[in-house]
C-alpha cells in the first residue's frame, strides 16, 4: 500500500496574504534536516490587477538564517521559477517548484510586478523521502 501521508511534513512557507502592491513576499526558511526532497505548492486566489505578474525565486544556503541566501542553480530545481510564477489571468490557479540541492535552508519568494489590487496567494512546503518514518502529525 502507498503511504505518503506518513512520509512528509507540511510547513507554512508564506501564510495566506492579500498584497496589493509590489511588494515581495519571502516564505519562512524551511530547514531541510532529516528531508531529502523538498517542493513548494503555490496556490492563487483571486487577482484583481489586470496585469499584474508573480515572479519566484528560490534561494538556498547553509546558514540557518539564510545570511548566505544564494539563487538555487536551474540544476537544482524541479521544473523552473518559471513555469511557477504566475499572471494575473491565474485566478485560483496551482503551481509548484522542486529543490533537489544539497544545501539546508531554502526559501521562497514571490514578487509581484504592476500589482496595484488585491491578489491573495499562499505556499506551502512540503518535505518529503523522511530519513525518520513515520513522520509526525502535525
Amino acid at each position: 500500500m502507498r503511504d505518503l501521508f506518513n512520509n512528509i511534513t507540511v510547513a507554512r512557507a508564506i501564510a495566506p496574504v492579500s498584497v496589493s502592491d509590489n511588494t515581495a513576499q519571502v516564505s519562512q526558511i524551511i530547514d531541510r534536516q532529516g528531508y531529502d526532497s523538498l517542493t513548494f505548492a503555490i496556490a492563487a486566489g483571486s487577482l484583481a490587477d489586470a496585469d499584474a505578474t508573480f515572479a519566484v525565486l528560490v534561494e538556498h544556503g547553509d546558514a540557518a538564517n539564510l545570511t548566505d541566501a544564494a539563487a538555487a542553480p536551474d540544476g537544482d530545481l524541479l521544473g523552473t521559477e518559471a513555469l511557477a510564477g504566475f499572471t494575473f489571468a491565474d485566478d485560483n490557479a496551482t503551481r509548484k517548484i522542486g529543490y533537489r540541492g544539497a544545501k539546508r535552508y531554502v526559501r521562497l519568494t514571490i514578487t509581484p510586478a504592476a500589482n496595484a489590487s488585491a491578489a491573495l496567494f499562499g505556499a506551502v512546503a512540503l518535505l518529503g523521502h523522511a530519513q525518520l518514518a513515520p513522520t509526525s502529525n502535525p
